[in-house]
This record gives structure tokens, sequence and C-alpha cells, in this order.
């Protein structure tokens, strides 16, 4: 691990960061000097920081994490700042700048934003910059809002191409049969490990163990690795590193997506549904095929062209996903037909396919 690992990301729950009266600045420096160890033995690190709206508690003359969203984005306003200053402060003895990077959703929704953001960080790697992610919480509501830094650590990981996924938080990994059972050391790409899937959270967290497990499944699919650690361990980011077993290790997919089908299948939220009959999903799943309209049953939900959408079979089970050549309500009127009669139904054609074989990711690659 430690030659082929050299672009990182660490992701550090508001467990490890942070207490009930703010952010725990100990905790922060001592992960701290391991991230400049990281970068002093020549591997590039990118950060995914929980903490931002514990940070703001105290400010705010709050004694607890807000219920309501609109508190919840201004407890943010004001930790970004006291959560950004923090780790500039850890940096600046070794010299070393950091860089300040909000996302939502929408940011990895939209493939050219998706594009502008790997290209930021990427910048931002190249000139020695330690990029700090966080969710941006001071303007994200309900519709559009990633839920929890796991979920955004995973989109990430894959945005960047990174070679690793390390979750730290306030357990020791995933263990058998809940919170109380032996430590599951790893975890193979084909195994189903939902029944010791604890759905406890901290007093300042979002996610829970489930949100852990989902991410490294996410960035599985794409032939990433990801670890699941206590941050509180002395040197965990490095024993990590060295090959040592800590925390519960998730062996990766062997990935053949390339970057364009990766923003597919991970990093968009699908808009819609699309039924097909036992023939498509044979020809998809078995021929690599396309999604023609004669073999489309329904159309569920509205969608423009160019849209994500989960292909389903009859029973409305999702198989793949795939990006759509027409909008939903062309779609509704060409389903079942021919491709030849595409014209005379729309009064024009722009593909044969609804969803080319190009645009298209199976769920099981």
């Amino acid at each position: 691990m430690t030659k082929k690992t050299s672009l990182i990301v660490v992701k550090i729950g508001s467990g490890v960061l942070t207490g009930v009266e703010g952010l725990n600045r100990p905790a922060l420096r001592r992960i701290g000097s391991q991230l400049v160890a990281i970068r002093e033995s020549g591997r590039q690190v990118v950060v995914v920081s929980s903490g931002a709206i514990a940070s703001g508690l105290k400010p705010l003359g709050l004694a607890r994490m807000p219920k309501t969203i609109v508190d919840k984005q201004a407890a943010a306003a004001v930790g970004q700042q006291v959560l950004m200053n923090a780790w500039a402060d850890v940096f600046r003895k070794s010299k070393i700048s950091v860089g300040q990077v909000l996302l939502t959703s929408d940011d990895l929704d939209n493939r050219s934003r998706y594009l502008n953001a790997r290209h930021t960080l990427v910048s931002l790697l190249h000139r020695g910059v330690i990029p700090i992610i966080n969710e941006n919480d001071s303007v994200s509501f309900e519709e559009i809002k990633m839920g929890d830094n796991d979920h955004l650590s995973a989109l990430v990981t894959t945005l960047i191409s990174a070679n690793l996924l390390v979750m730290l938080t306030n357990v020791d990994g995933l263990r058998r049969g809940g919170a109380n059972g032996d430590l599951i050391e790893m975890v193979r790409a084909d195994d189903d490990v939902d029944q010791h899937v604890s759905q406890t959270k901290s007093a300042t967290g979002v996610g829970g163990m489930f949100t852990k497990l989902h991410a490294a499944r996410l960035v599985g699919r794409s032939g990433i690795p990801a670890v699941i650690a206590n941050g509180s361990q002395a040197n965990v980011l490095q024993r990590i590193l060295e090959g040592e077993r800590v925390g519960t290790y998730f062996e990766p997919q062997a990935s053949r997506l390339d970057v364009r089908r990766r923003w597919i299948a991970t990093a968009t939220r699908p808009r819609g549904k699309i039924l097909v009959d036992d023939g498509a999903r044979a020809a998809i799943v078995s021929r690599n095929a396309s999604l023609l309209p004669s073999g489309i049953t329904e159309i569920d939900g509205h969608f423009s062209a160019g849209a994500v959408v989960r292909i389903c079979d009859g029973k409305g089970v999702p198989f793949a996903r795939g990006l759509v050549s027409y909008t939903s309500e062309e779609a509704r009127r060409v389903m079942g037909h021919n491709s030849k009669d595409i014209p005379d139904i729309l009064g024009y054609r722009y593909l044969d396919e609804i969803i080319h074989r190009n645009d298209l990711v199976l769920d099981e690659d």
C-alpha cells in the first residue's frame, strides 16, 4: 500500500474533532501532525473535515446541536471560519498552506461543475496546498443536502481518483453483530455486512456506521479501498499507510469504470426511472447493449435530456444508470416503438438510442 498510495482522502468526523463545547483543538493538532508527516513522506492528501456546525455553537451561545436547518446554516456560517483558522494554525509551522473548498451535491450532479471542482482540487494539490473540504452547510437545504461528510468524502475520493479513503471516527471500526462485537478487520468486495451495522451516531455527528459503509462501497465500485478507524488512536494514519491492520479495511472491486462513467455511477442523483422489459434487460446486462425505445415499458418522473436516470426491470428493481438522450416526455411518446419510428412520432430524431451503451453503467460494475 505504501508505494502505490500517493493520494489519500482523509475524512475526519465531528466525533473526533469536536465535543459538546465545540472544536477539540488538541485532537485537531494531533491529527494535523500526522497529515504533515504524510506530506513529508511524499504523498498528497485531501482532508474532508466535519466540525463546522459544532464549531459555531459556542460563538452563537448555543448549548447543543440546533434542530432546524436554518439554525444549522447559521452555526455553519460562523463555524467555518473558526474551523479553517484552526486548520491553518496547525499547518503554519510546517509552512503548508490550506485551501477551503465548500461543496453541495449540485456541484457534483452537474457535469461541468463536477469537472471544475476536480480541476480546482488538482491545481491546489499541484501547488502544494492541502484542500480542506466540507459541505456548504450555510447554503445547503434538504433538497440538495448530501446529508453527511461520509458520502461527501466518497464523492471527493472518486472525483480526484485517489488511491485510498480513510474515515476517522470515534469507534474502532465495523464490529461483528453491532457495537459490542469483535472488530471485523477486513471486508471483501462481495461480503454482506449489513447485519453488523449500527445506526448509532455521536451527539455532534450526522452519519453513523451505515453512512460509512455506504461510502466504502461507493469508492469500492471505482476500485478504491477504504478504511474506517478510530481517530483517537496514536499515529493511526501512518500505521494504516504502513500496512498495519488498524480498524476495518474494505477491499475494492476490480473497477472497469473510466472517469466519465464513474461520475454517472457515483456522483449524480438519478432524476427519474425507466422500466424495461426482460429482453431489454438481458441485452443491457449480457451484451452491453444500448437502451432502445422498443424495450421501454414505463417512464417514472420528469427529466431533461442529459439527465442521469435509473434503469429498472419490470418490477421496478434498479440494475443500471445512464444518461438519457431524450426528455421524459419525448421518451414516453416513443417508448415501445422501433427507433426508425422516432422521426414520425416526434418530428425529429437525436439518436436511435434512449441511452447509448457508452453512457450506461451497470450497478454491479
